[in-house]
C-alpha cells in the first residue's frame, strides 16, 4: 500500500524588493495563485465555483475548490483538501532584494492530473505582476520536478516554455514499510500545527489525535486523488496508537492571522510548533509520521501548516 504524489520547486529571481512576513509565506502564495488561477481560466461572469454551470470541467474548480467541482465529498466530508500543499515557511520574516533567487515547492497528489501547466501559467504570471505586501516584481526562472531527497529529476519548465513530454513517475511512498521495532519517536512540528480533537483545537498533540488526523488525511487524498483509500482496520490501529504515550513535550504558540480579500474578515493562521517525544510501539506508525512531511497534518495544510518530521530515538 503506497502513497504517490508530485514533488516541483518552483525557482524565482527577484526583480525588485520582496518581503515575506513572519508566518505568513505560504498563506501569501496560496491566497496569490487562486486569484490568479481564477483571473486566468474563469469566465467573467462567473461570480463562484460552486454556482458555476461549468465546474465539473472547471480547472480553477477542480484544483482550487475541489467540493465545488466534485459534489459531495466521501462520507459526507463537507470540505475536501485540496490536491496540492506549499513549502515557503523557509520565507518567512525574508526580504529578498532584486537580482536575488528565491524558491518554494509546490506538492501535488492527483497523480492522475497533476494540472502542472496551470501552476506554472499562474506563478509566471503572478511574478510579473508583483508578490507579497510590497508587490515586488520578479520573473519564474525555472520549474523542476524533484524526488524525495530533494534532487532534480526533470526540468519542466526552463522560464520560456515547457520542457517535458511525459512528467517522470511520482514519488511513491511504502506505508507497509515498517523499520522494525521502534520504541521511541520524536517529532518536530517545523510550521505551525492545530489539530482538531471532539470538535475542539486539541491543546497538545497525544499520539492518538495526532495519528488518527495524519491518517484520515492520507486516506482522504488517496480517495479523491489516487488509488482509493487505505486499506487498514481504522478502529483497530487507532486504539493501538492511543496506547502510544506522550513523554515529554516542548512546544509554543504561534500566533498570526490572514485578512480574507473576498469577506473582509481575519482568520488565525497560528499553532504550536516543537517537539514531542513519544513511547510505546511505533513501528507501524512511522511511515506515516515521516508522510507527515509531505502532506502536512491538520487545519491549513494547503499552505504549509502542519508541517512534521520524525526521528527515531535508540
Amino acid at each position: 500500500m503506497t502513497f504517490e504524489f508530485y514533488r516541483f520547486r518552483f525557482q524565482f529571481r527577484s526583480a525588485g524588493t520582496l518581503y515575506f512576513p513572519p508566518h505568513k509565506s505560504g498563506n501569501i502564495v496560496r491566497g496569490a495563485f487562486g486569484t490568479i488561477f481564477r483571473k486566468l481560466v474563469c469566465m467573467s461572469d462567473c461570480r463562484d465555483a460552486k454556482s458555476c454551470d461549468v465546474r465539473t470541467t472547471c480547472p480553477y474548480a477542480c484544483v482550487f475548490e475541489p467540493q465545488a467541482a466534485r459534489g459531495e465529498g466521501p462520507s459526507g466530508l463537507a470540505d475536501w483538501p485540496r490536491s496540492f500543499v506549499f513549502r515557503a515557511a523557509h520565507l518567512d520574516g525574508h526580504t529578498i532584494r532584486a537580482g536575488e533567487n528565491f524558491n518554494f515547492d509546490v506538492h501535488i497528489f492527483d497523480v492522475r492530473d497533476p494540472s502542472l501547466q496551470y501552476f506554472v501559467l499562474a506563478f509566471a504570471q503572478l511574478a510579473r505582476g508583483g508578490l507579497g505586501p510590497g508587490r515586488g516584481l520578479a520573473e519564474l526562472a525555472a520549474v523542476d520536478q524533484l524526488d524525495l531527497g530533494g534532487a532534480t529529476v526533470e526540468r519542466v519548465f526552463d522560464g520560456e516554455r515547457f520542457q517535458m513530454g511525459e512528467l517522470a513517475a511520482p514519488i511513491f511512498v511504502d506505508l507497509r514499510e515498517a523499520p522494525g521495532r521502534v520504541e521511541r519517536a520524536r517529532v518536530r512540528f517545523v510550521t505551525p500545527t492545530e489539530l482538531k480533537s471532539e470538535h475542539k483545537v486539541a491543546d497538545r498533540p497525544e499520539f492518538g489525535v495526532l495519528f488518527g488526523r495524519l491518517r484520515d488525511r492520507v486516506s482522504t487524498l488517496r480517495t479523491l486523488y489516487g488509488p482509493g483509500p487505505l486499506d487498514i482496520d481504522f478502529r483497530a490501529i487507532g486504539e493501538r496508537a492511543a496506547a502510544v504515550r506522550m513523554t515529554q513535550c516542548e512546544l509554543k504558540r504561534t500566533d498570526a492571522d490572514r485578512l480574507s480579500s473576498r469577506s473582509g474578515q481575519r482568520h488565525p493562521l497560528g499553532g504550536f510548533v516543537g517537539e514531542v517525544e513519544y513511547q510505546g510501539e511505533l513501528g507501524e506508525f512511522v511511515a506515516y509520521l515521516r508522510l507527515g512531511k509531505w502532506v502536512g497534518v491538520g487545519r491549513q495544510t494547503v499552505w504549509g501548516k502542519g508541517e512534521m518530521e520524525v526521528m527515531e530515538l535508540t
